[in-house]
């Protein structure tokens, strides 16, 4: 048995649904009886937006993912890798900037992979994404960096893309990196975002502190490589087990206490990296998408997502451009 079904079978839940039926959750509630509706891993949803605000939009191209990696159970719960159509997708963002969108945000379980299954992809997208009139500016989601190939390279050229990509390191040491299947390799990974790097990308990534197997030695290995990646940002995390994956059935299982003190070195290591990118761009001026505003403070995000605020009246889902500002610890500041 699933453990869905198991819970289901106990008592210990009222219903269970797969991914591709939560759209039907609220009938199958007012229905007020014990349900199980597993779904269907090979189902795509209708391709969507959202925005918490009228600033920028949050644009799904893809769903699932044919990576597998030994720590993550989303290929079992999401499915393989599958794309929507083009031209829905195309569609959709010119609705958007009908309704006063000007930033579009790509997201998916897996983007890179987007177009695998359509004969198409990722970089034949974004280009005529970018054809479309209105549109100022593009936000990738996280991208694996053997996905950024010589298309999706050429199009980050174009001055409607974000300075800033987010690339899924997960680890830097080689050892770990076959420990955890990850398709990417260290040498490859820092090529690529040198060369990134010398066109003005602020990097940021994912890493994994603690997991089963690392070691000092592999802790060290990693921190060597890793303080040689021009990075700015981080979204990094302790291991966390998920069962059912392979590394859940490792041993040398790493204490939560060191794991978290790693993931604390890594932070404060990124953030000075992050300070020192922010100097080396000072000369330069910040396009900022205001996405709060009171009448007399405002906040937003610059070109290189790095967090803005403004002590002035903005209104909020404008565009303001900033060439004096004062760098702070975590974030930038101007008056206006």
């Amino acid at each position: 048995l699933s453990r869905g079904k198991t819970f289901k079978v106990e008592g210990l839940v009222f219903g269970v649904i797969g991914h591709s039926q939560k759209a039907n959750l609220g009938q199958l509630l007012a229905k007020n009886s014990p349900f199980f509706q597993k779904g269907d891993l090979l189902s795509l949803d209708e391709p969507k937006a959202y925005s918490g605000h009228k600033t920028k939009a949050f644009v799904k191209i893809q769903e699932g993912c044919d990576f597998q990696c030994s720590y993550c159970i989303i290929p079992s719960v999401r499915g393989k890798a599958r794309s929507h159509k083009e031209i829905d997708l195309l569609n959709q963002v010119r609705i958007l900037i009908d309704e006063g969108f000007s930033e579009v945000v790509l997201t998916g379980t897996n983007i890179g992979s987007y177009g695998k299954d359509t004969k198409t992809s990722l970089g034949n997208l974004l280009e005529k994404i970018g054809s479309i009139k209105g549109l100022r500016r593009v936000r990738l989601g996280s991208i694996e960096p053997v996905q950024i190939d010589e298309k999706v390279l050429e199009i980050l050229n174009e001055s409607w893309i974000e300075r800033h990509l987010h690339l899924a390191l997960q680890h830097t040491s080689p050892k770990m990196l076959r420990l955890m299947r990850r398709r990417n390799r260290v040498e490859k990974d820092l090529e690529l975002f040198e060369t990134l790097s010398s066109r003005g990308f602020a990097l940021g990534t994912d890493f994994i502190t603690g997991h089963p197997g690392e070691s000092e030695y592999i802790w060290k290995e990693a921190w060597g490589w890793i303080t040689r990646f021009p990075l700015t940002h981080l979204h990094g995390f302790t291991y966390s087990k998920r069962d059912g994956t392979p590394s859940a059935k490792m041993n040398s299982i790493v204490p939560g206490n060191i794991a978290k003190k790693r993931l604390k070195e890594l932070e404060a290591l990124v953030l000075e990296k992050n300070i020192a990118f922010r100097h080396t761009q000072k000369d330069k001026s910040l396009e900022v998408l205001i996405e709060e505003s009171d009448g007399k403070n405002a906040f937003g995000y610059d070109q290189f997502y790095n967090p803005v605020r403004i002590y002035g009246r903005i209104e909020r889902h404008s565009w303001v451009n900033l060439t004096k500002y004062a760098i702070k610890e975590k974030y930038n500041e101007a008056i206006i």
